[in-house]
């Protein structure tokens, strides 16, 4: 009886164990323990770096704002200047014509106010020149042919003027010859070179201070020979002209006789469109 007892315990727990082989061969669902993959630790070089880039970018961003928002107050102030500019000018002319009609209804004669800027191109070359002339073409900044530059006119320069008288001509420069000038053959002196005028801040650069701050700034201080005039024409590198179409008439004249040196008055525009 014992015998038989234990024989029918050990098969019921035969039966009762599960066939891993055959689970494994019928293709039963595994159970697999769910691992949590942690990140890799980023280096703090690493971070400190993206931080910077991080800061560096947020400060461009910021300065290219800034200096949007100030080109764009620039422009707007330049435009602003400009038509300031235009209706003094405008203002100016209207006044000389209502004060000549008034004259001339009252049967005088109206005399306009001396003129504050001349023009002087030297038109001789360096041929026999005594050493007194040599020096004032030198202070006048002529030191070749055709060579051109605006002059504020006082008795030092009139004086001056005298003395080199056979080797100059000179004359009233009115808007339109000083605008097509500065436009058209317009040359900066930056560290003493010649550098072409090609933007409003190369000229604020160097005469920002003077509340110069574009071209327009620096016509109307030469046209009216403004306070800051000195600085103004020092900045313009000396006009290089072309020998005028059609050529001189007589150089060693004055133009009184006939010939080409000397003051030649309101003339000087028609002589600088040929030149320019």
């Amino acid at each position: 009886k014992e015998v038989k007892k234990t024989t029918t315990t050990t098969t019921k727990k035969e039966t009762s164990a599960p066939d891993t082989a055959s689970i494994k061969k019928d293709g039963a669902p595994k159970t697999k323990k769910v691992t949590s993959k942690q990140l890799p630790a980023v280096p703090e070089s690493v971070l400190k770096n993206r931080r910077r880039r991080d800061a560096t970018k947020a400060a461009q961003l910021k300065s290219l704002l800034k200096q949007r928002t100030e080109k764009y107050k620039k422009r707007k102030l330049i435009f602003k200047r400009a038509e300031q500019y235009v209706k003094e000018y405008r203002a100016k002319e209207r006044d000389e014509i209502r004060l000549a009609r008034q004259a001339r209804n009252k049967g005088n004669y109206y005399v306009p106010a001396d003129a504050k800027l001349a023009f002087i191109i030297r038109i001789r070359g360096v041929n026999q020149v005594a050493p007194k002339v040599r020096k004032v073409l030198q202070l006048f900044r002529l030191r070749q042919i055709n060579n051109g530059v605006f002059m504020k006119l006082n008795k030092a320069t009139i004086n001056m003027m005298r003395i080199c008288e056979p080797y100059i001509t000179w004359g009233y420069p009115n808007l339109k010859s000083v605008r097509e000038l500065i436009y058209k053959r317009g040359f900066a002196k930056l560290k003493g070179q010649r550098i072409p005028i090609t933007s409003n801040d190369m000229i604020e650069k160097k005469l920002g201070k003077y509340n110069i701050i574009c071209i327009e700034d620096l016509i109307h201080e030469i046209f009216t020979v403004g306070p800051n005039f000195k600085y103004a024409s020092n900045f313009l590198w000396p006009f290089k002209l072309n020998t005028p179409t059609g050529g001189w008439r007589k150089k060693t004249n004055h133009y009184v006789e006939g010939g080409d040196f000397g003051c030649r008055e309101d003339k000087v525009n028609t002589l600088l469109r040929r030149m320019v």
